[in-house]
């Protein structure tokens, strides 16, 4: 894959994207953000994933919270809520503990597990981004639900890093160019955060100078 280097984008932007192109666009290129209840649920548990402090080591399990990562090869970075790296022969050192450890980054989502992969696409990317920072081989992960309090084991299969690094350049070629795909409105959409802003059901059936007149014109009484 390409370098992309010259613009870092924000790793937690690849669940966006899988989500929907748009909506990554309009958080990432254009800045919109709305707040509804599922994503101040999201803040909240990503809150508590990282409340405990940074580090903890309990046996042969370290555990690492809010870990920034990076990978100049995919341009991104962000953080990763924990990771875990368990002491292994076959692991890497880390600076400051003795022996040898395998990472195991733990994504914490709200809800219960969905339909389609955005999960699994985001933290494939933290894997890849430990990858490159490490110089290891991290095979799996886990999401962790809080509707469900249970892991979900993610093994990182070929097909899900290919899938990633096709996003990554999908991503880039977006962000050069400052486009910002048009609306595709599909079920999803009523639960997104930023509806009111990417406004789907209009644009099915109302060009945006049609609505926007519309819409100055019934305010105004005319």
């Amino acid at each position: 894959m390409t370098d992309l280097r010259d613009r870092t984008l924000p790793l937690s932007g690849i669940q966006h994207f899988a989500f929907c192109r748009r909506q990554w666009a309009l958080i990432h290129l254009e800045g919109q953000w709305e707040e509804n209840l599922r994503t101040a649920e999201g803040e909240l548990l990503h809150s508590r994933a990282h409340e405990d402090g940074l580090r903890e080591r309990r046996g042969n399990v370290l555990t690492v919270r809010g870990l920034s990562v990076f990978s100049q090869r995919l341009g991104l970075s962000g953080k990763c809520d924990v990771v875990e790296f368990h002491a292994d022969s076959a692991g890497v050192p880390l600076q400051g503990e003795p022996g040898l450890w395998q990472p195991f980054p733990v994504e914490y989502k709200r809800g219960a597990p969905k339909n389609g992969d955005a999960d699994q696409l985001q933290l494939c990317a933290q894997a890849m981004c430990l990858e490159e920072m490490l110089c290891c081989q991290v095979p799996e992960g886990a999401l962790y639900y809080g509707e469900t309090r249970r892991r979900e084991p993610v093994p990182f299969t070929p097909e899900l890093r290919a899938q990633v690094e096709t996003m990554c350049r999908e991503m880039h070629d977006y962000a050069r160019r400052g486009h910002t795909p048009r609306v595709k409105h599909r079920k999803g959409c009523a639960a997104c955060s930023l509806k009111e802003v990417c406004l789907p059901a209009m644009t099915r059936s109302l060009s945006a100078a049609t609505y926007l007149h519309r819409h100055i014109y019934s305010e105004e009484g005319l």
